[in-house]
């Protein structure tokens, strides 16, 4: 007999049991619990990637004029010795005496962008318009980033290639005045980035900031609902940290013009203070958020962004290698998009104008300053190697690094592999069997592979799956470990969607 009351009383009473569906529920809370860890996960990740971004940074300002000094004095010195080599300089050597050439070049031909003029033009215009200009600084950045490194690795190749090989190539000169013209162009751009945001923080109503700082929520709708693979989000990772240390420099910058026109008055920091927080805080809020529901949505769990840690702790321990083919910091502007030479030339141009080196006294301090980065750059540095051998060590990672030969799955190997193997057996190591991380680089054949070799689709990505992990749990992560890349071979930065070519 069915009836309004019986319904009402079944209504108010019927109960269900959540462990029928045990799974499901677990998975939930698993979930909730990825979330939790996912900022102290992220920081970790961030906190070591902003302190490798200084370290090539530092790189530009301490340990590239010494290598400078010495590349010429070698140069000049040369005949006293004889040529007993074939090639006057080594690699590094030109490699640096380019990068302190072009750094020497765009700083005086930053003398001829007027800071001032460029101020007052930006601050005639429209919030509205000063919002849309800095959207497409922020693209035009990383466009410039993108390609930039390409034409810098151009001029490198052309200028130390052997000689014995065929000319396919337009020149070394040619290749000199694109790098120069690209790092005149970026570094300009980002002075654009610096003037707009100097203008919204001198803004009365601080409309214009408020404007800035919520375009970077809009980042989060252009992403959380895309489709990512652990390869995907490894790129944006180290893209959210060379964004993070850009914005630092370029807050750095901002302070820095204020403090000069206050005729360097410390009280006026503190009226700065609260804008620079606030922009900090967007940026890390927007990133936790970003990559909280990322990982939600695609299944992802917390540990993953240890291996993007020891992935970064690769690059630098592996170019400490006798062999290493390329400095770190082209390994950091490869893997992160982060080209210090721009930004280092607007710095230059930025604290010569706002600070005024008059007397004895004033140099004596600009010295002890100079030797107090090159002590804060090797101090850095020792912290980082230990910290990459460390990081290394746990994902155990130490046969990548020193065996260069591939582990072949089993099976007839390659052509490519065979060619590899036969190849890498000239690598040179020292008495105890392994490879030095403090020596000169040694002159390589001509086609030496390079150390990060690439891995097959059933090798692990970074690390190997522990032997704890149950079966049910392996199921689970089988679609992130299938990735068609290794993160060792990602070394481009792509943004147009978040793709790897």
């Amino acid at each position: 007999d069915l009836s309004l009351l019986r319904f009402i009383s079944a209504e108010l009473t019927r109960g269900y049991f959540l462990e029928h569906n045990e799974a499901k529920y677990t998975e939930r809370r698993e979930r909730v619990y990825t979330c939790m860890r996912i900022p102290k996960e992220l920081e970790k990740l961030m906190f070591f990637g902003i302190f490798l971004c200084l370290d090539a940074f530092l790189y530009v300002f301490t340990l590239l004029p010494l290598r400078v000094f010495l590349a010429m004095f070698r140069f000049i010195t040369l005949p006293c010795y004889g040529l007993r080599d074939r090639r006057l300089l080594q690699p590094a050597q030109v490699c640096d005496i380019l990068k302190g050439v072009i750094l020497v070049i765009c700083y005086f031909m930053m003398h001829y962008v007027d800071y001032s003029m460029m101020y007052h033009l930006i601050r005639g215009q429209s919030v509205i318009k000063l919002y849309i200009i800095y959207n497409m600084l922020e693209v035009a950045d990383r466009l410039f980033s993108s390609f930039g490194q390409d034409i810098l690795d151009a001029l490198y190749w052309t200028a130390t290639e052997p000689k014995e090989r065929k000319r396919a190539h337009i020149g070394v000169i040619p290749h000199f005045f694109m790098a120069v013209l690209y790092v005149f162009l970026h570094a300009i751009l980002i002075m654009v980035q610096a003037t707009t945001l100097n203008v919204a923080f001198n803004s009365h109503n601080k409309s214009l900031l408020t404007i800035m700082m919520s375009n970077n929520f809009v980042e989060i709708k252009g992403s959380v609902f895309k489709k990512f693979e652990k390869n995907n989000l490894f790129q944006m990772s180290n893209s959210d940290i060379k964004e993070r240390f850009t914005n630092y420099v370029l807050l750095l910058i901002v302070c820095l013009r204020n403090m000069e026109q206050f005729s360097w008055n410390p009280d006026h920091l503190w009226v700065l203070f609260p804008d620079v927080c606030m922009v900090v805080a967007s940026e890390i809020a927007v990133d936790i958020v970003k990559h909280a529901f990322i990982t939600k949505f695609n299944d992802i769990t917390a540990d993953v962004y240890s291996e993007y840690r020891a992935s970064l702790a690769f690059d630098l321990v592996s170019s400490r290698q006798k062999n290493a083919y390329t400095d770190y910091s082209d390994s950091v502007s490869r893997r992160m998009g982060f080209i210090p030479l721009p930004l280092a030339v607007l710095l230059i141009r930025v604290v010569t104008s706002s600070i005024k080196v008059q007397g004895v006294l004033a140099y004596v301090c600009v010295v002890l300053f100079y030797c107090g980065l090159i002590s804060l750059k090797v101090l850095n540095s020792i912290v980082l190697l230990g910290k990459s051998c460390q990081y290394v060590k746990e994902a155990k990672m130490e046969e990548k690094l020193f065996n260069p030969v591939p582990t072949a799955t089993p099976g007839k190997p390659t052509g490519k592999q065979q060619s590899l193997f036969k190849s890498s057996q000239g690598i040179s190591t020292d008495e105890n069997g392994s490879t030095s991380v403090t020596n000169q680089p040694v002159h390589q054949k001509e086609n030496m592979p390079s150390l990060l070799v690439t891995s097959n689709s059933d090798q692990f990505l970074t690390t190997p799956d522990g032997e704890e992990k149950d079966i049910s749990q392996d199921s689970s992560e089988l679609k992130h470990r299938s990735s068609k890349k290794d993160l060792l071979e990602i070394d481009r930065f792509t943004i147009c969607g978040n793709r790897i070519d």
